[in-house]
């Protein structure tokens, strides 16, 4: 059964490494990550696809410190098709606390 759905509903990015999307007992596959800098000045986000019983860091990396200009869109091509197995997860950084906002929509697989 294929289900689509938004798997990071909208929000803004933490300054500290954090899960925003866990694939519970299916198999995902990102379909749009998207990243929106809201802010007067530049900012950067780093986005890890872990796999079940890692933990993030550079072995797991898709994109590291992708800096965002003031008021810009990023759909983060290096994600799309990319598929999580079963307990893996999307895990992201931003550079700053308040000026990322970000969202991701896939399909889940069971």
């Amino acid at each position: 059964m294929v289900t689509v759905k938004v798997l990071i509903p909208a929000k803004t990015a933490e300054n500290s490494q954090t899960t925003q999307y866990t694939a519970a007992n299916v198999t995902t596959i990102i379909d749009k990550f998207t990243a929106t800098n809201f802010s007067v000045a530049a900012a950067t986000l780093s986005v890890n696809l872990i796999t079940e019983a890692d933990t993030a860091g550079n072995q797991n990396l898709i994109t590291k410190t992708k800096t965002l200009q003031p008021n810009e869109v990023y759909t983060f091509p290096e994600l799309v098709g990319q598929v999580l197995s079963s307990s893996g997860f999307i895990s992201t950084i931003a550079g700053t606390a308040t000026a990322i906002n970000i969202r991701c929509s896939g399909r889940e697989i069971s």
